[in-house]
């Protein structure tokens, strides 16, 4: 007898499962940070160290910036796509 109309114990098809590679759903983390949030974060450091030449501060913006990122990334790793939609809904409605 052949296989063509029995399903495995999942319930799904033979034949129609493909695995995924971790790659392909994964978010993209620079220090466990999503990357655009990770880029912003250095450079906002940087112009601060840099161009007013205020390298402790500069350093601390990048500490304590990173530090409440990778925390929230843990918490919710797609955080900055919530907070932009947090941030554009409104708090009421017009009549």
């Amino acid at each position: 007898m052949s296989n063509l109309g029995e399903h495995s114990g999942d319930n799904r098809p033979d034949g129609f499962e493909a695995p995924l590679h971790m790659s392909l759903h994964a978010p993209i983390l620079l220090g466990g940070v999503p990357r655009g949030i990770a880029i912003l974060n250095g450079t906002i450091a940087a112009a601060i160290g840099l161009g007013f030449q205020q390298w402790l501060a500069g350093l601390l913006i990048w500490a304590v910036g990173h530090s409440v990122a990778v925390v929230a990334t843990r918490h919710d790793p797609s955080f900055p796509a919530v907070l932009v939609r947090h941030i554009r809904q409104k708090g009421y409605f017009r009549c």
